[in-house]
This record gives C-alpha cells, sequence and structure tokens, in this order.
C-alpha cells in the first residue's frame, strides 16, 4: 500500500499560483488571438482570421487562380502613428512641495533624477509604444536593481559593487494577467500576474532554486527549454515560466504580496516589495499604457483592430482589379469543341507567331473582347484609401491637397495642420500620463532604496554634464508634472517658428532690452545648434554661488568676494529672506551680507561713472 504523504504549505500555494495562472489564461484566450491577428496583418499575412473556436486559422483560396496578394497599408499606417508618438518626449519636471529654499532645493534634485534617466525612458517608451498601437496596451516595469547605477567599490573577488538604481522596462501585453478583465484601473486590481519566460541560470541566481527548464509554448512568452549543445557546439540556455503575483495591500495584509513560483517550486512569498504608492503606501510595480481605451475593460484597443475590415476589403478590391486586368492582357480564348488541341493551347497561350492547327471545317479559336476595367474598382480603391486615414488619424495634408487648393492663408492651413494632429491628442496625453507616473514611481524609489550618499551625474543646461551627491531623504516631493515648453507637439519647422516670432516680439530680452547669455544659449539649442553654447552664463554661475551662501548663512558667515555678481546675489538673498523661516540671528547674518554687496555694488558704479 503506497504511503500518502500530505503536501506542505509551499507546495499547496505553489499549486494555487499556478492554478490561478491557467485560469486567467484560458479566460484571455480570445483577447489574445485578436493581439496575434494584429501582429499577423502586421506583417502581411492578411489572410487568416480568428474561428469559432478562438484559434488563428488560415483562409484557403476558393479557385487556384485566385490572386491572393496582400497590400499592406496597415504596417505603414503603424509606422506613421509611431513615428509621430515619437515627438512626444516632454521633460520631466518636479514642483517644490512649498516656496521654502529647501524645498526648491529638492524639487531641483528630483528633477535631475529623472533627467538622468531621460535617454533609456525613451528607448523603453519607443518600445512600449510599439506595443501598445500594435495590441492596444503596453506596460511599463519599474524596479530596483542592485547592479545599476555607479560604482562603489570592489569585493574581495574583484567583483564591482554597484550602488543600484531605478530600471524601467517595456512589457508586452501578453505577459500581463489581471484579476478582473473588465476593471479598467490598474490600481483598482485585486491582483496582477506577470509570466515570463526566464533562463534556469537566471531564476538560480535570483532565487537559489535548480530548475530543469522545459519547452514553453505560451505566445508571447515562448521560449526552447534545451540545454544540450546545438550544432554549432554552443549550449542553449533551458528557460522555465516565472509566474509573479501580485496582490494589493488589505486589511489583512497592509503590505500586500508577493507570490513567485516557476516549475511547481515556490521562489518567494513576502509583501510587496516597493514603497512607490501613494501616501508611503506599497503598491504594483506597473504602468499601464494604451492606444485607445475600451470602456469596461482593462486592455485598451488598437487602431489595427479597426482597419482590419478596411484592409480585407482593400485587398479584395486589387486583387479583383488585377484579376480582370490579366483576363485583359492575356485574353480568354474560345475554340470549338474537338477543333484544336487544347491542351497545348492552354500550356503556350496565343504567343505572337504562333501557328494554330485546327481541324478542317472548324472555327479558328478567337479572343474574347473584355472591354476595360470598370471604373467602380478605382472609384472603390480611392474610397478606401480615404478610410484608412479617417479611421487611423494619420491622415496627412499631401494626401487632400485638391481639398485644400482654395486655402492660401498661412492660418487656414495652420488651423487644418492643428485639426489633423488633434485626432492623435489622444494617444499623446496616454503616454504624458504614463510617462508622469513612471516619474512618480522611480522618484520613491530612490527615496526607498538610496540610504547612502551617492553620486548622480546629469546633463543639465546647455548639455554640460552636472555632478550633484545626495541621498533618499533629500527626496521631499514627487509631484511629478510636464515642462511647459515641451508640452506642445511641435515639429522642428514649427518650433524654430515660434522661437523666431518670440525673438521678433522682444519676449526673450531683459531689462535692458537685451539678451542674456542663458536665453542664448537655451534658444540655440532649441534650435538645433547647441554646439554653438560655449559662453559661460556668468548670471547663473552667480546664482548657484548665491544659494550655497544662503545654506551656509544659516549657521556661519559668507564672504562677500569682489568677483561676485552683487545684483544677482542681491536678488537670491533677499528671496531667500522672503521665502524660508530663519531664526533672528540666521537673519541677521544675511540682511548684513546684503548690506556689504550693495556697498560693493555702489563701489563698482561709482568706478564707472
Amino acid at each position: 500500500m503506497t504511503e500518502y504523504k500530505a503536501k506542505s504549505a509551499d507546495e499547496l500555494l505553489a499549486e494555487e499560483v499556478t492554478a490561478d495562472f491557467l485560469t486567467r489564461q484560458e479566460k484571455r484566450r480570445r483577447t489574445e488571438r485578436g493581439w496575434q491577428l494584429n501582429m499577423n496583418f502586421i506583417k502581411g499575412n492578411q489572410y487568416c482570421d480568428v474561428n469559432s473556436a478562438g484559434e488563428i486559422y488560415e483562409e484557403e483560396k476558393k479557385y487556384f487562380w485566385q490572386f491572393r496578394r496582400a497590400f499592406n497599408h496597415i504596417a505603414s499606417t503603424v509606422d506613421l502613428r509611431c513615428s509621430k508618438l515619437s515627438r512626444i518626449r516632454p521633460a520631466l519636471a518636479v514642483r517644490a512641495a512649498s516656496s521654502d529654499e529647501s524645498d526648491r532645493r529638492s524639487a531641483s534634485l528630483a528633477s535631475a533624477i529623472l533627467a538622468s534617466m531621460a535617454e533609456e525612458l525613451d528607448n523603453v517608451i519607443s518600445d512600449a509604444t510599439v506595443w501598445s498601437e500594435t495590441c492596444g496596451t503596453a506596460f511599463y516595469k519599474v524596479v530596483w536593481d542592485n547592479c545599476a547605477g555607479t560604482t562603489a567599490g570592489i569585493d574581495g573577488e574583484g567583483k564591482r559593487i554597484n550602488c543600484g538604481g531605478a530600471k524601467v522596462y517595456a512589457v508586452s501585453p501578453f505577459e500581463i494577467y489581471p484579476y478582473l478583465p473588465e476593471e479598467e484601473s490598474l490600481a483598482a486590481q485585486p491582483s496582477i500576474i506577470h509570466a515570463k519566460a526566464a533562463p534556469v541560470q537566471d531564476i538560480f541566481a535570483a532565487y537559489g532554486v535548480k530548475l530543469a527548464g522545459r519547452d514553453i509554448a505560451e505566445f508571447g512568452v515562448a521560449a526552447t527549454a534545451n540545454g544540450k549543445p546545438d550544432g554549432d557546439g554552443r549550449t542553449r540556455y533551458a528557460y522555465e515560466l516565472v509566474i509573479e503575483r501580485y496582490e494589493r495591500a488589505i486589511d489583512e495584509r497592509p503590505q500586500g504580496r508577493l507570490t513567485v513560483v516557476a516549475g511547481g517550486e515556490l521562489l518567494y512569498d513576502g509583501a510587496l516589495p516597493y514603497v512607490n504608492g501613494e501616501n508611503g503606501e506599497r503598491g504594483y510595480p506597473f504602468v499601464r499604457q494604451t492606444s485607445l481605451p475600451l470602456a469596461g475593460s482593462f486592455f485598451g484597443i488598437s487602431v489595427v483592430d479597426r482597419l482590419i475590415p478596411l484592409q480585407r476589403a482593400y485587398n479584395a478590391v486589387k486583387n479583383r482589379k488585377h484579376e480582370f486586368l490579366n483576363r485583359i492582357s492575356m485574353g480568354t480564348v474560345a475554340v470549338e469543341d474537338g477543333s484544336v488541341d487544347t491542351d497545348e493551347l492552354a500550356e503556350d497561350g496565343l504567343n505572337p507567331g504562333k501557328i494554330i492547327v485546327y481541324r478542317q471545317g472548324g472555327r479558328p479559336p478567337e479572343m474574347l473582347t473584355l472591354g476595360s476595367v470598370p471604373s467602380e474598382f478605382s472609384e472603390e480603391e480611392k474610397n478606401l484609401l480615404n478610410e484608412f486615414s479617417k479611421v487611423s488619424g494619420t491622415g496627412e495634408i499631401t494626401d487632400n491637397v485638391d481639398g485644400f487648393s482654395g486655402i492660401t492663408s498661412a492660418t487656414g492651413l495652420q488651423l487644418i495642420i492643428e485639426q489633423d494632429e488633434a485626432r492623435m491628442e489622444f494617444a499623446y496625453q496616454q503616454i504624458k500620463r504614463a510617462l508622469r507616473d513612471i516619474g512618480r514611481q522611480i522618484l520613491r524609489l530612490y527615496r526607498q532604496y538610496a540610504t547612502e550618499t551617492r553620486l548622480l551625474r546629469y546633463a543639465g543646461n546647455n548639455g554640460k554634464l552636472n555632478l550633484v551627491y545626495f541621498k533618499g531623504s533629500d527626496i521631499s516631493s514627487d509631484d511629478v508634472c510636464i515642462e511647459a515648453d515641451n508640452e506642445a507637439n511641435l515639429t522642428p519647422a514649427q518650433r524654430r517658428a515660434v522661437v523666431y516670432e518670440m525673438l521678433d516680439k522682444g519676449l526673450l530680452a531683459d531689462a535692458d532690452g537685451k539678451l542674456s547669455v542663458s536665453s542664448k544659449n537655451k534658444l540655440l539649442e532649441m534650435l538645433g545648434y547647441g554646439g554653438f553654447t560655449g559662453e559661460r552664463d556668468l548670471g547663473e554661475l552667480n546664482r548657484t554661488r548665491a544659494v550655497e551662501e544662503n545654506l551656509k548663512m544659516r549657521a556661519a558667515e559668507a564672504e562677500v568676494k569682489d568677483y561676485d555678481g552683487h545684483a544677482e546675489h542681491i536678488a537670491e538673498h533677499t528671496a531667500f529672506l522672503l521665502t524660508e523661516k530663519l531664526t533672528a540671528e540666521a537673519e541677521k547674518r544675511v540682511c548684513a551680507h546684503i548690506a556689504k554687496h550693495k556697498n560693493k555694488l555702489k563701489e563698482e558704479r561709482e568706478n564707472d561713472s
């Protein structure tokens, strides 16, 4: 008799998480097939569909002679939408919690942290946008990577020890499984599963559990688990499906729960790792981005879903048109039964110079007159192309140049351009919203994990490299916003026109009617000539020095130098008095310091006169 062995709590939990994943996977199968159909149409495989069983199948020809070519306008439409959306890379800024100097410095530090990740975010957003435009939804995963950041030292084995840093990854919608497919908000989901194939070597390095690996057939996370050498002698990695189930905080578990399972083994079970929610709460490390939100659905829809019927109709019209042209050019031959060798005629056709031998007394072969291609083909083709631009929101002015021929004023043309761009405004807003959420999570991760002083390198004004030391406790605000000058969706030509108009109106001049060095450098950057911004901005350098003196004068005196820009120092010190709450002694020191600057400034003006 076989002895029964009770399963441990870990085994039962691993089975429960795996079963939960399989249930969600089956519930979402038809949605996944729609995503696969979209990907097929973008690649040009446009004669497939989803059957009643929810599987992708290939449509067969009705006749052997039928044309089955795909005239792919969906791919070019998606390319154009992604190109337009790539122009939306707004710079993130952080609002200060108050007007105090310390909060302003904290907001400046937080903005610098986000600026240091701008290039990385640009690449990640581009990858995610391709997913959202293809499938309707994309996700970002914001995590803390201990192997990122600057090098803090070398361990005993000669390996580098890094400070760690926030990392953002673009995540395919195939890897995300919500608990409630009908719940639109990610934060309101009771739980989220992230399932992804990972090499067993990486799983062992992260969790210390050895797994055999296997073939993973799930679409979107598929990988071949073969640890044997290939024909070229290299060993392929073995893979296993890693299932991460994130559960939001509730009364019974105020810190939430993260359970990680792979190969039937429990790898981790504990609280949610990141304090990335509002008011210091732990939340999901994901940000959702949709192309077109769908009411009552967690996953959005793609413009490809709307274009597929048009693409099918366009393919049908073009193929039937080409078949008609072939009949006209190749000809259709009528022959009397038994008068000629039809096999030979079918094989060679009526090529020029061909001698046709037909039965004596019979009728010779003759070509049937089919007329010309009906105009309805061309009209329907043109109508479908117009519908493509209307449905996709990418209608270019050049596509409708005849309709705008009567418009001659620049204002009228600009209004048309703005209306054309407004059709994609909703997609622009989705990217901006996702970017703000990513910025907030990044700052909260640094606040949680950057417990020791670290060095931050980032590109400051005029592209110069700036260095700053900080700790996570220095970040007091995570109120991320979009910088106003990056809000508009302007092309380079439009941006240059705006700059020239501002110069003509004198909006950028100072009180003396001159253009300051900092304004000139900023304008050169906007015009695309940042390499010419070599002149040092003495005003900005003086203001930076004055801010440092402000902090010093909280506890000690600060010396007034002869080479100081006294006007800039006086302005900064006065603003410091008006915005900061200082002790009586510190206020007296600042007032005395300002008086010295005023005396120096008076002496300079007397000497100049």
